[in-house]
């Protein structure tokens, strides 16, 4: 292990070359996992309600869905995608947007999110430099990212995901990688009250939900990577950018229409996580 980061030490160019492709192949895995969840869940729901409702009958799924299984077709015409028209964004450039079958287009959002996905990894790779906190920052950022795209799509945060971050920001931090062990149960602990306090005063005024659960644990799980210091500045930029967004959506949609607090969150954690201590710095004048 010690060998391989004084080798990119020494060589940066193969460290970017290598995480630039591996982020690649990461986004496109990123996008059938963003596409996939959301249905999984639905699948998981309607059997639960099916048991519950008429435990008597058996369940008969042959169809069942997970990230592997059945293979990837075309939303259109369900034609298998092989293998080489699913190398991360040189086959949609090669298919120009296309399905190779029926010739429907494909989503530029595939591409989008594989370059995104490679962009972030590498801005992280700039910052952390070939370290434990650059491997365990590539984890928190595909998340991140996958996170952002499934609340965006569904409004959810999939407690699959919020929960096992929060478990390895607190599990990596028993051996101080980013902040102390006390820090990072403190940043778990008031990350999800900071919010929960807000939902509550919210619903106590309004009698309405401002938020879903799913936003507190995503809190919660960036407090239990940077500590609580950086909470505020998270909220700060999240508000912000969720204020301003939020405004133009009830403008296009209507004061009724709900909208995704987790992707703001997610995109001001991803910043407070890279440079929050500097950000710190000069708001406070040090």
């Amino acid at each position: 292990m010690q060998q391989m980061i004084n080798y990119f030490i020494e060589n940066p160019t193969a460290l970017y070359l290598a995480v630039g492709l591996l982020s690649l192949c990461i986004g496109s895995f990123l996008n059938v996992v963003i596409f996939r969840t959301p249905k999984m869940m639905e699948q998981e729901w309607q059997q639960e309600c099916q048991m519950l409702l008429h435990p008597e009958q058996p369940i008969i799924d042959h169809s069942k869905l997970t990230l592997s299984q059945p293979a990837s077709t075309c939303p259109k015409c369900d034609t298998p995608i092989r293998w080489y028209q699913n190398i991360p964004v040189i086959s949609w450039l090669a298919l120009r947007g296309k399905c190779g079958s029926c010739h429907n287009p494909i989503s530029i959002r595939y591409p989008l999110i594989e370059l995104l996905t490679m962009l972030c990894s590498l801005v992280v790779v700039a910052v952390y430099g070939p370290t434990l906190q650059m491997l365990f920052g590539l984890v928190l950022t595909w998340v991140l990212i996958t996170l952002t795209f499934i609340d965006f799509d569904t409004q959810l945060l999939p407690d699959r995901f919020t929960l096992p971050l929060a478990a390895l920001g607190l599990g990596i931090n028993s051996y101080a990688i980013y902040t102390s062990a006390s820090l990072a149960i403190w940043g778990y602990i008031i990350g999800f009250l900071c919010l929960w306090i807000v939902y509550y005063i919210f619903k106590l005024i309004t009698g309405k939900e401002g938020m879903g659960y799913g936003d507190f644990k995503l809190l919660a799980a960036l407090g239990a990577w940077m500590g609580p210091m950086l909470l505020p500045l998270i909220v700060l930029l999240s508000s912000m950018v969720g204020a301003i967004i939020g405004i133009i959506l009830m403008k296009m949609r209507g004061e009724n229409q709900p909208f995704a607090f987790g992707p703001y969150i997610a995109i001001a954690g991803w910043i407070a996580f890279l440079w929050g201590d500097q950000i710190m710095k000069v708001y406070l004048g040090g």
